[in-house]
């Protein structure tokens, strides 16, 4: 074999010194291996293995059989390959959804931040009145019978590697796929709502955003989920575009502000799992 790389049981992978510092946060996480908890992952990191390589270059990992351990390091292989492929989807269904967030500093400048209003919240017999969309520099507004058009907003969608939502795993993206079904790409769903309560951040997207001190225009800032639908009704019942456009200015500061959000929430979490690898 030649210098560089080692084999197990007929592969063979690129060798190296190792990088370190944990958390690259997908190249460091093991929890979508099967029969690999947040416990062992920190007992993994806790052997000094800080990513996938460092676990690759291994013979042994303590508290893994031989058989366990190439196994895993075919999955890692795996993983690898799908990752430097921009194969986001490949995590669909492997990482837990509470964890999605780890995918996020891979694939944020191909990440796009969604939020809908709708007439109620019954996917049945309510309607998507707006849909934003932000790519982290523009933002997008589609709004039903001006120019929310499924074929248009289905390309636009095909440019992103990961979709960014609050509570959009229960409330937006099911409530998308009634209304247009298979709109949506096969790419993960990072739901900000699914770790902000595990840093203590309770509440809405609103109530979050003035915890940490986000702030929106004055009039807009005022608003609630409620008042979006009651600018909808007005703006059909008059035809003043003024209650339209503030509709979607407050469209807009969810997509805006959600970005804001989601990058502290995943520093909160990257800084936490390195704390207790402190203790």
């Amino acid at each position: 074999m030649a210098s560089g790389f080692k084999s197990c049981k007929g592969f063979t992978f690129l060798g190296g010194n190792p990088s370190r510092g944990v958390f690259n946060m997908i190249t460091s996480s093991f929890v979508f291996l099967e029969r690999v908890g947040s416990r062992l992952e920190r007992n993994i990191w806790k052997n000094g293995i800080d990513g996938w390589d460092d676990f690759l270059r291994r013979k042994s990992v303590n508290g893994l059989s031989a058989y366990r351990k190439c196994y895993y390091d075919r999955k890692l292989l795996n993983a690898r390959k799908a990752l430097y492929n921009f194969d986001s989807g490949y995590f669909i269904g492997l990482l837990p959804q509470p964890e999605m967030w780890r995918l996020y500093n891979f694939f944020k400048e191909d990440a796009v931040f969604l939020d809908i209003e709708t007439t109620g919240l019954s996917r049945q017999n309510d309607d998507i009145t707006v849909l934003g969309l932000y790519d982290g520099i523009n933002t997008k507004t589609m709004i039903k019978g001006i120019n929310l058009d499924y074929g248009a907003l289905k390309e636009e969608l095909k440019k992103y590697k990961i979709v960014v939502t609050f509570n959009g795993a229960s409330f937006d993206l099911p409530f998308i796929e009634k209304a247009y079904p298979g709109l949506m790409p096969k790419i993960p769903n990072f739901d900000v709502k699914s770790i902000a309560g595990r840093l203590g951040l309770k509440g809405g997207l609103k109530n979050i955003e003035k915890e940490l001190g986000i702030k929106r225009s004055n009039l807009v800032g005022r608003f609630y989920g409620g008042d979006a639908l009651t600018l909808w009704r007005m703006y059909r019942a008059t035809g003043d575009e003024h209650y339209l456009n503030l509709l979607v200015e407050y469209n807009e500061y969810d997509t805006i502000n959600l970005k804001i959000v989601a990058e502290h929430c995943v520093k909160g979490m990257k800084d936490r799992l390195n704390e207790r690898l402190k203790n």
